[in-house]
C-alpha cells in the first residue's frame, strides 16, 4: 500500500518534528492535538526547523512554504479520517496511548495503518485495544526525529507482514533507516543502550572514577559525548522511566544504579530543566555543591568499587546485550550494528558493538564478562551465545569469523 498522507497525534516537540520530516519527503501531514494553542505550537516548530535551513542556506524561502502548505492541523480525530497512516506520539504513558489507539481505530479509515512512536511499550498492548491489531506497528524515531536516519520497526504479536512491509517502505521514503526489531521490552537500541549507561552511573557512585573523567574518556573512545552529557539531554525523567521498563522486564541485570534515583528525585531532569549530572544555563561550569553530596552520600554507604573504571567496563554489557538480542532473535547482526551506530553514536571507526566485539576478541569478552561477573555480580553474566562461540573456535577477526565472517 502507498501512503499518500499521514496523521501524527501529539504536537510536541517529537510529534512536531516527525511531522516536519514527512513533509520534507514531500508527503502531506495532518498534525493533531488536544487544543488549537499546541497544534499551532507544533506547526510553528517545524517551520523553526525549516527556517534553520533557509539560513544555512540548504532551501530557499519559497521552499520552506512550499513544505509549511503540506502541513495542517487538527484538534479533532475527524481530520485523520483519510490519512493511510496515523502515527502516536503522545507521552509514555500505556493507558493514554491505548486511548488514542481507541480513537484512531473509530476514526481512521479501515486500510489505516496505526502506528506508535513509543520507545519501550507493548505494541501487542496497543493493538489488542483495537479491531485492526494486524495493522498496528511500533515505528520509533529517534530524537531528534528531523535529524536521525535510524527508525525502530517493531511488529506486534498479531502484527501482518504487509504492514511491516508498508511501513518499512515509507521509513525508506522518508530518507530514514529502517531496521526491523521483534517486541520487547526497550525494543533494541534502549535495551542496548540502558547498561550502558547503568554501568557508567555505577562507575561513579562507587568511586571509581569521577563525572568528568568517565565523559571524557567515552568521547575519547569515540562516541559524540559522554553517558551523563547524553542522559542529560535525554532527561533524567525519559531515562528513569525507561530504565523501570527494562527492570520489570528482564530482571536483576537491568537494576538501576542508586544514582538515578537520587538525582531523579532532586528534580535534575536535566538540560531542560536546567541540571542533571551537570548544571546548565547560566550556572554551567559551576561548582555543584548539590551533585557532590549526592555522589559522596552513595559513596559512604556503597561497598569499595571492586573494579576499575574503563570503556570496556561500560560497554561490556552493551556486548553482552547486544548477544542476547542475537541469541533472542531480536534483531540480526547487521541491524544490531546498524542500530548502535545510527541510533547511539557508537563509534563508525568500530563498525558497531558486534563487530567490536570480533575485534578485541569473542575469548577476552568472555574472560572480562565472567571476571566482571565475579567482582560486580550478575548484571555481567555471559549470554550462553558467548561461550557457544568460543567452544566452536568463533573468536572474531583474529580468526576469521566471530559474529561476523572475515576474510
Amino acid at each position: 500500500m502507498f501512503i499518500y498522507k499521514v496523521g501524527v497525534v501529539g504536537a510536541g516537540t517529537m510529534g512536531a518534528e516527525i511531522a516536519q520530516a514527512i513533509s520534507f519527503a514531500g508527503i502531506p501531514v495532518v498534525l493533531k492535538d488536544v487544543n488549537e494553542s499546541f497544534v499551532q505550537q507544533g506547526i510553528a516548530k517545524a517551520r523553526q526547523i525549516y527556517q534553520r535551513r533557509v539560513e544555512k542556506g540548504k532551501m530557499t524561502p519559497e521552499d520552506l512554504e512550499a513544505k509549511m502548505v503540506l502541513i495542517s492541523g487538527v484538534t479533532g480525530y475527524n481530520g485523520l479520517s483519510d490519512v493511510d497512516l496515523a502515527i502516536e506520539a503522545v507521552p509514555e504513558d500505556l493507558a493514554l496511548k491505548q486511548q488514542v489507539f481507541r480513537e484512531l481505530d473509530t476514526a481512521c479509515a479501515r486500510h489505516t495503518i496505526l502506528a506508535s512512536n513509543t520507545s519501550a511499550l507493548s505494541i501487542s498492548a496497543l493493538g489488542g485495544v483495537t479491531k485492526r491489531p494486524g495493522q498496528v506497528i511500533g515505528f520509533h524515531f529517534f530524537y531528534p526525529a528531523h535529524v536521525m536516519k535510524l527508525i525502530e520497526v517493531i511488529p506486534g504479536l498479531e502484527t501482518t507482514d504487509d504492514t511491516v512491509n508498508d511501513t518499512i517502505s515509507f521509513a525508506e521514503s522518508l530518507r530514514k533507516l529502517p531496521i526491523r526489531v521483534s517486541e520487547c521490552p526497550g525494543f533494541l537500541v534502549n535495551r542496548l543502550l540502558l547498561p550502558y549507561l547503568n554501568e557508567a552511573a555505577y562507575c561513579l557512585q562507587e568511586g571509581a572514577a569521577g563525572l568528568s573523567q568517565i565523559d571524557q574518556t567515552m568521547i575519547e573512545f569515540g562516541f559524540p559525548m559522554g553517558p551523563f552529557t547524553l542522559v542529560d539531554q535525554l532527561g533524567l525523567d525519559v531515562c528513569h522511566h525507561a530504565a523501570n521498563v527494562l527492570l520489570d522486564g528482564y530482571g536483576p541485570r537491568m537494576q538501576p544504579a542508586a544514582i538515578w534515583q537520587s538525582v531523579y528525585e532532586r528534580g535534575r531532569l536535566g538540560a531542560k530543566r536546567g541540571a542533571g549530572f551537570y548544571r546548565y544555563g547560566e550556572h554551567a561550569g559551576q561548582p555543584d555543591a548539590d551533585m557532590e553530596d549526592i555522589v559522596r552520600s552513595l559513596r559512604s554507604r556503597a561497598p569499595q568499587p571492586t573494579a576499575p573504571f574503563s570503556p570496556l567496563r561500560l560497554l561490556a554489557p552493551m556486548i553482552n546485550e547486544a548477544a542476547l538480542c542475537l541469541q533472542e532473535r531480536v534483531a540480526s547482526a547487521s541491524d544490531i550494528d546498524t542500530g548502535v551506530l545510527a541510533g547511539l553514536g557508537f563509534p563508525q571507526d568500530k563498525l558497531g558493538i558486534l563487530h567490536y566485539a570480533d575485534q578485541i576478541g569473542i575469548d577476552h569478552t568472555l574472560v572480562t564478562l565472567e571476571g566482571l561477573a565475579k567482582q560486580l555480580g550478575e548484571r555481567f553474566w555471559p549470554a550462553p551465545i558467548l561461550k557457544r562461540m568460543v567452544a566452536a573456535g568463533r573468536l572474531g577477526v583474529k580468526n576469521g569469523k566471530g559474529f561476523f565472517i572475515y576474510t
